[in-house]
């Protein structure tokens, strides 16, 4: 207990924000008093810190090292602050960007101030864009490095910390081993004591509004529109997220028709108030965009989350609750990577490339049209890397189809790579569905599904991990695995990780591995089929045989 008092109480004379200030105090005060509930809680806050790795930082917001506050981010601007300066750099240039969450704004500036104030060139965005705008400012700018504060799809109360680098790098994520020498600068510097001594400066740039000009020039040229489509009818949605102001210029610079507004999501609102979880994948996010396509009889439904680097799509289906069919990420990156191998075919050296647990119809898609293929470990810092990459994608609705000018997931370019496929099928006289037909006649009928187990208790993660690979499953159901693979070791110049893959005996394939970003354990499971409904029934009895399964191991 005075071991945890001490700390809240120095970080409480370090803190510049009153309402942690506030909050902390009450919980101090409580503390001290021998309320169990108070010193449970400074445990959480204080027993560690949030981890600073290739996702940067993300948490709940509020006071303590494992909260999302000011002094946390004050420390992490300066950790990343001293990183630049001794790569050798002279004023390195850093590029800052925020949604629209809960004090995205206000962390933006402390580290615009930080890193100005340790003498670097700090350039802040205008206001608050998607993430993608601020990935593609890296590259436009020739910055060193991107500071994004968001937290993408995650609840309200959270917020979070991306960094990118330039460079050689070329504006993607960090991977290792840069991030774990910025986290020991971050150490450094909490170590050091209070951040109000650290110098601050004003002397910050703010961009001037051709950068975001020049973003939305460069994604409208990803796919201008035909002539004919002017009477496409279609649906957005931002999600309450940023998306919608910069994504709607892109259109009517692409030439589309202007789409049916869910309206009620359309401007920025941090507390997410029409969904219960800001994501277009989860139950019930889509259901206003469904009753407003319904309403004004679209064609399609375009979606993004909050900070418009994913993209979520959804079709007319008579056979679904309520007409409206929420394609896959998997469903979508095929359509996406179909419309890039066509248009790269026969070009040295092209390749598509997919995250392992993403669907193995885009390798089907590669060699189909003569173009390289690459797996590579979950997240576009990896993605992004893949040699002569002309489209990437994961299943969790990420989409990088325009690598020479961002070099992470855009859910706005994707919009309008997918609003270009869309304009193609209108004027073919078919529909997204057709496309989707079209495809597997090509390549096969790929199928893929997931189970999620989110838990409360992050060692039941490791656990089941650890179960598994201590006694590995012999099959799922009625289908014998051929192989199993633990890339834990990282083989065959795969980066490790916490990944298990099993090749079932009839060419299905499941794999296991902890979420990044949620206290999840994710299971993907993709198999083929002579038809969609063949490939369809056996995803059900695969997702079925895994949570009999992880039921037991736990």
């Amino acid at each position: 207990m005075s071991e945890r008092l001490s700390q809240a109480r120095a970080w409480l004379r370090q803190d510049p924000d009153a309402e942690t200030r506030d909050e902390l105090a009450g919980i101090i005060t409580r503390a001290a008093g021998g309320d169990p509930a108070a010193l449970a809680d400074l445990e959480d806050r204080f027993g560690q810190r949030l981890a600073f790795g290739t996702a940067g930082l993300r948490g709940e917001l509020g006071a303590g090292s494992n909260r999302m506050n000011r002094v946390l981010v004050t420390q992490a601007a300066a950790g990343f602050a001293g990183y630049l300066l001794q790569r050798g750099t002279t004023r390195p240039t850093v590029v800052i960007g925020f949604d629209g969450r809960r004090n995205s704004r206000r962390f933006a500036l402390d580290s615009a101030e930080i890193l100005a104030g340790a003498g670097l060139h700090a350039i802040l965005l205008p206001r608050l864009l998607p993430t993608p705008v601020l990935a593609f400012a890296v590259r436009h700018l020739h910055a060193d490095a991107g500071i994004m504060v968001t937290a993408s799809h995650n609840p309200p109360n959270d917020n979070g910390y991306k960094v990118y680098l330039g460079g050689e790098d070329g504006g993607s994520q960090i991977v290792a081993p840069a991030d774990g020498q910025i986290a020991r600068h971050i150490q450094r510097v909490a170590d050091a004591g209070d951040v109000s001594l650290l110098p601050r400066s004003n002397a910050y740039e703010i961009a001037g509004e051709d950068v975001v000009d020049a973003y939305i020039a460069a994604t409208a040229a990803v796919a201008p529109a035909p002539f004919g489509v002017q009477e496409m009818r279609w649906v957005y949605t931002a999600m309450h997220g940023v998306g919608w102001e910069t994504f709607s210029r892109v259109v009517k610079a692409a030439g589309y028709p202007a789409p049916r507004i869910v309206d009620a999501q359309r401007d920025p609102d941090p507390t997410f108030r029409t969904v219960s979880f800001p994501n277009p994948e989860e139950p019930g996010a889509m259901d206003l965009a469904f009753a407003r396509a319904r309403e004004a009889d679209a064609e399609f439904i375009i979606a993004n989350d909050p900070d418009a680097d994913r993209l979520a799509v959804a079709i007319p289906d008579a056979t679904a609750e309520g007409g409206w069919r929420r394609l896959t990420g998997n469903e979508v990156g095929l359509l996406l990577g179909w419309r890039a191998a066509r248009a790269a075919q026969g070009t040295p050296g092209a390749s598509l490339a997919c995250s392992l647990v993403s669907s193995p119809g885009l390798g089907a898609v590669a060699a189909r049209y003569g173009l390289d293929f690459h797996e590579t470990l979950t997240g576009f810092k990896w993605i992004s890397r893949a040699p002569g990459m002309v489209f990437g994608f994961e299943e969790a609705l990420g989409y990088l189809v325009n690598p020479d000018t961002v070099r992470d997931k855009d859910g706005i370019s994707a919009a309008v790579a997918l609003l270009g496929l869309a304009a193609e099928a209108r004027v073919r006289e078919t529909s997204i569905a057709g496309l989707l037909d079209e495809l597997g006649s090509e390549i096969g009928h790929f199928a893929s599904g997931q189970v999620s187990v989110r838990v409360d208790d992050l060692t039941l993660i490791g656990a089941t991990m650890a179960s598994l690979r201590a006694q590995p499953p012999t099959g799922f159901g009625t289908r014998a695995v051929a192989s199993a693979e633990d890339l834990a070791a990282g083989d065959a110049g795969v980066p490790a990780g916490d990944v298990l893959r099993y090749r079932l005996d009839d060419g299905s394939r499941v794999i296991v591995r902890p979420s990044g970003t949620e206290p999840k354990l994710k299971v993907y499971i993709d198999a083929r089929g002579d038809s969609p409904a063949d490939a369809a029934s056996a995803v059900t009895e695969l997702e079925a045989a895994v949570r009999d399964l992880l039921a037991e191991r736990r």
